[in-house]
């Protein structure tokens, strides 16, 4: 990641939290503790966030935070060949008529590519999902209510009687921060709450996570391994990793990137 591109998101990073530890910006810039103190010191200097002791944080912190995590712009272009290849692999577990939800995220957004040419009832908190899905295809769209999320392109409630309780999916596919024994990681409360209530209203979940996400922890988790169907991934997943799952009793697909049907001139979601 280039240094603009680094310092675009520290900048929104100590936006969304009181103060941002250096170990934070690491993980979502995947640079190193060096690298990443010098970005600190020269936004402090240029009065664009105060340093403080293991990390960073606002001069003029927002009235109401935003989410954990990188920017939807950001994780968009990490990884890319993989989300793409894992999408389609998505997309191929669905049948025409059927109804599903796709939770918010890069990953998932892929999909919409492979559902241009389908006819699905689909369910999502994602708002470049549903745009896109209106725009180019003929698949019937419904979006949940509540706070639009700017930097992760996403729309959550915390509301227990909003539209979710009334629509059931055969499936629901979903990205995380991460993967690991314990289950599917997230990196924020609100992002946990509203996801389980989309979870509680699908039969079998499928998760869609490029195989660095099996190296990514948080403290949150959303839920454990035995609640997931089927996890896609890519060929990068390790033998120790792919025996989890099955041990857990979760059926694996590893996505071919190169065999992935390339997307020509795919609009870019900001």
């Amino acid at each position: 990641m280039h240094e603009k591109e680094r310092h675009r998101v520290i900048l929104s990073a100590v936006q969304d939290k009181p103060v941002v530890t250096v170990q934070d910006l690491v993980e979502m810039t995947d640079s190193s503790e060096a690298t990443i103190r010098r970005d600190i010191a020269a936004l402090h200097l240029q009065k664009r966030l105060r340093r403080v002791r293991g990390g960073a944080e606002a001069i003029n912190p927002p009235q109401f935070p935003g989410l954990a995590g990188r920017p939807f712009h950001v994780n968009e272009v990490l990884h890319a060949k993989q989300k793409q290849a894992i999408a389609k692999e998505a997309v191929a577990l669905c049948e025409d008529g059927e109804p599903i939800i796709i939770n918010g995220g890069t990953t998932t957004f892929q999909m919409v590519h492979f559902l241009a040419n389908r006819r699905m009832q689909v369910f999502t908190n994602s708002f470049p999902i549903a745009e896109h899905l209106l725009k180019h295809s003929k698949n019937t769209v419904m979006l949940s209510g509540g706070t639009i999320y700017r930097e992760q392109n996403i729309i959550l409630s915390p509301f227990d009687n909003d539209v979710t309780r009334n629509f059931y999916a055969r499936r629901m596919f979903m990205g995380a921060q991460g993967l690991g024994p314990l289950g599917l990681m997230e990196a924020d409360p609100l992002l946990i709450q509203a996801e389980q209530k989309l979870i509680d209203q699908a039969d079998d979940l499928v998760v869609l996570v490029d195989s660095s996400k099996f190296r990514k922890r948080s403290s949150l988790i959303l839920c454990g391994l035995k609640r997931i169907a089927t996890v896609i991934t890519d060929s990068g997943i390790e033998d120790r990793e792919a025996s989890m799952l099955e041990n857990a009793g979760v059926n694996l697909i590893v996505a071919d990137v190169r065999a992935a049907v390339q997307v020509e001139n795919a609009p870019s979601q900001a």
